[in-house]
């Protein structure tokens, strides 16, 4: 879609509910942000009672920080955490759309409530605007069975819908689309590997501009080590939990995902705490813990970038985004100079990208609704 197609004064705005927050951005068709911000605390004790108390506060906000912005929106875009096989694309919210999303929340339970309390609330606010479902993992429903599939009783996974879907499809389609441009390589030609790592890390393989295999699983849990995420685990760990310690399932949950992965490993989860700790301010035992927990941590990344590599012949590059991706030198040399043998590096380019996920759900929105 052209700019010259657009109004002039036309906007979207981005929404990105959580299950506590509300993540705002005003745009101008042509990528200029208007405006930004996360009404936290929903829920809570001195917070907004609910999303639609949150949103009513946002579109207050932006209403006196841009008098007639609302008036002239032309698309309201949602980031929806899991779309299972069902959503490949952004997609127009209606009922059918709706109870879509609600049913899917078995399969991302944190999630998929809260942006769709979001996406309901925004449809009886401004029902005249289009409203766009944006799924993180639409852009993984390319990955074919061979990497998709979990040996399990077929019958039983394909009932309860386990398989692997994968994350940060918004992050990976619009890094994928800035790559090809850097390399001057067309979309629909590119292949790359590209490392998601923030809170969050995901390793996707892009063979021409789309997702063969990706490091994700059913749900964000699998794959590489994260902030408090364990990634991949043995599964009869979960069992030996419940055995030696009684441990329930509720308990296990929290544990894998709110007290693994570098948290876990050494305390601190954000990786600038554990290069501090690194450096030894926190005494001899704690920086020998945090540089065994960046081991373990670069270790995974590896893995999944050489395994990667093994799906994508004549991969032109190993991109690097996300937070982590994008800004830790440290990681950034630690996770691809081991893997010179295999060209990273060499006839292999490493290359860092900015993500920009709300760009990204605009300009899908806008490409949608034709505005």
């Amino acid at each position: 879609m052209s700019d010259d197609a657009v109004s002039d004064d036309a906007l979207v705005l981005v929404l990105n509910a959580g299950s506590s927050s509300l993540k705002h951005e005003l745009r101008e068709p042509g990528g200029v942000v208007l405006d930004s911000g996360t009404v936290q605390r929903i829920g809570v004790a001195g917070g907004p009672g609910d999303h639609a108390a949150a949103l009513s506060t946002v579109l207050d906000l932006l209403e006196s920080n841009h008098p007639g912005a609302l008036a002239r929106l032309v698309v309201v875009g949602h980031r929806v955490v899991h779309g299972g096989a069902r959503f490949s694309a952004a997609t127009l919210v209606d009922d059918d759309v709706e109870r879509d999303i609600d049913e899917l929340s078995a399969l991302a339970p944190l999630h998929n409530p809260p942006q769709l309390a979001g996406i309901r609330a925004m449809r009886q606010r401004l029902p005249q605007v289009p409203q766009v479902a944006v799924f993180d993992t639409a852009f993984h429903t390319t990955i074919p069975d061979a990497a998709a599939l979990y040996a399990l009783p077929r019958a039983l996974a394909e009932r309860l819908r386990i398989r692997r879907y994968g994350f940060h499809g918004i992050s990976v389609q619009y890094v994928v689309r800035t790559a090809a441009e850097r390399l001057r390589v067309p979309v629909d030609e590119v292949r790359l590997v590209v490392c998601h790592i923030g809170n969050g890390v995901s390793v996707t393989a892009v063979r021409d501009g789309v997702s063969v295999d990706t490091s994700m699983g059913m749900t964000p849990l699998a794959g590489a080590v994260m902030g408090t995420r364990s990634g991949d685990v043995d599964p009869s760990v979960l069992a030996y939990l419940h055995r030696q310690e009684g441990t329930g399932l509720e308990d296990i949950d929290a544990l894998l995902n709110r007290e693994s992965g570098l948290r876990g490993l050494c305390g601190a989860s954000d990786l600038r705490e554990v290069h501090a700790l690194i450096a030894g301010g926190s005494g001899r035992e704690r920086a020998a813990q945090a540089r065994t927990a960046l081991d373990v941590y670069t270790h995974r990344l590896r893995a999944y970038v050489s395994s990667s590599l093994g799906e994508v012949p004549g991969v032109h590059a190993v991109v690097l985004t996300g937070g982590v991706g994008e800004n830790d030198a440290v990681v950034q040399e630690e996770m691809t100079a081991p893997l010179a043998h295999l060209g990273v590096g060499t006839s292999v380019e490493v290359m860092v990208v900015a993500t920009d996920e709300e760009g990204e759900i605009a300009r899908q929105c806008l490409e949608l609704v034709g505005a």
